[in-house]
């Protein structure tokens, strides 16, 4: 089981920003990955929220072994063509540390930042389903040309290549079967927070149903496509299901050996953030960790 941590861009660089990147990195986190909005949810969209590229690149400066991640990028506010090329240069200046990860995005938050009315559920799964093999095309090839419904590449070039080949890894947050056919076609790994029903019941019973069913659809989506499902990695981010592995060491421990049960192979906890609904104590939140890693 791999343990990683979500960093929220909340904090100036100089005021405790690179301190947290710096402590995930110690304390043994597989990767640190941070969220890539505009803005986000309250109370977070009314305070300070940094970019998440700029800021994955300072941490790559500032850490040497991490894995370092956006979760998740999607086509809000993204085009392709000039993401790939910023996701390039990142891979290189983090030495190959940096994992995509990737979602049809939301309706709220930055949904309506360009100015443009809120895409509906079947646009957003249009889209995403155009954006993920065109990015994946653009970190892999010299030079591409598209003419998409959405998107559009005129002879875009990739030079030299990500530093990771044949592309860095893309992490494909989805729930649903076109998500799902995505992340079994182009994914490296899965993402999932849950099942948004299992998660409003408010039992973790309920919730770890939901999950393993979740999986079951997975799996059968990825032997459809003709892959090996033990191929693809099942990242779990949490925060959002009913469960509470962090009021304690023991149940942190729990959680994490029902959730390895179920097929997860990685478990992405939210750094500590008093007042938010990711608050928890510090002390807890380090010992449950180093208690479950080598």
């Amino acid at each position: 089981m791999r343990l990683s941590t979500v960093i929220l861009p909340v904090r100036r660089w100089s005021e405790g920003g690179r301190d947290r990147w710096q402590r995930a990195e110690q304390l043994g986190f597989h990767t640190a990955y941070t969220y890539d909005h505009l803005t986000w949810r309250p109370p977070f969209r009314d305070g300070p929220w940094f970019g998440a590229l700029p800021t994955l690149t300072a941490a790559a400066t500032a850490t040497t072994r991490i894995r370092l991640g956006t979760m998740v990028t999607s086509p809000n506010f993204r085009h392709p063509v000039p993401l790939a090329k910023e996701l390039l240069t990142l891979d290189d200046i983090s030495e190959g540390r940096l994992t995509l990860g990737i979602g049809a995005g939301g309706s709220g938050f930055d949904a309506t930042a360009l100015g443009h009315a809120a895409w509906s559920t079947r646009e957003r799964a249009d889209r995403f389903g155009e954006f993920v093999p065109l990015l994946d095309r653009l970190l892999t090839e010299q030079e591409v040309s598209h003419d998409g419904t959405h998107y559009s590449a005129h002879e875009a070039r990739s030079l030299p290549g990500c530093v990771q080949r044949p592309r860095i890894p893309f992490a494909v947050a989805a729930t649903g079967p076109r998500g799902m056919r995505l992340a079994a076609r182009h994914g490296q790994a899965w993402v999932t927070t849950g099942d948004p029903e299992g998660n409003a019941s408010g039992s973790p019973a309920r919730s770890h149903e939901a999950l393993a069913r979740q999986i079951d659809r997975l799996e059968k989506t990825c032997a459809d496509a003709g892959r090996d499902p033990s191929d693809l990695h099942r990242v779990l981010l949490t925060g959002f299901t009913p469960d509470r592995p962090l009021d304690s060491v023991e149940a942190f421990a729990d959680f994490t050996g029902r959730h390895a049960e179920l097929g997860f192979d990685e478990l992405v906890l939210h750094w500590p953030l008093p007042d938010t609904p990711f608050e928890s104590d510090p002390t807890v939140f380090e010992h449950a960790v180093t208690s479950q890693l080598p």
